[in-house]
């Protein structure tokens, strides 16, 4: 099996498992994971994406001294996708901190990490 191919299928099912856990699953931390998991499938396909396999000797995208830009520019990967995962992992870290401080503040406040529980009695 293709290692990329791999890697994408990978990355559908972390998404697939994020989005099932956000939506059907009733505990707040268990949403947070899901929401953890979605990213990181994304990340996956990112990078997936981001590497040239169609290139035998690939390299990583740092220019160096001594290096002919042709060939830099011919087997080095694409630098933009990674950009994105690492702003995305900053993204997801900040998401994750505040997501589980206020699961925290509501677990005080209600007794409970029960989001239909809690939708119930912010109701009433």
């Amino acid at each position: 099996m293709n290692v990329q191919l791999a890697a994408f299928v990978c990355s559908i099912l972390l998404m697939i498992i994020g989005i099932v856990a956000i939506v059907f699953l009733d505990n707040l931390i268990k949403k947070i994971l899901g929401l953890m998991f979605l990213s990181d499938g994304v990340n996956l396909a990112l990078v997936t994406i981001g590497f040239r396999w169609d290139v035998e000797d690939a390299i990583i995208p740092i220019f160096r001294e001594g290096m002919e830009v042709e060939a830099f520019a011919e087997s080095a990967a694409y630098p933009l996708s990674f950009a994105l995962v690492l702003t995305n992992i900053v993204i997801a870290v900040s998401i994750l901190a505040v997501g589980l401080g206020l699961t925290i503040r509501l677990y005080h406040r209600h007794q409970s990490l029960s989001s239909s529980k809690i939708l119930k009695e912010g109701e009433s």
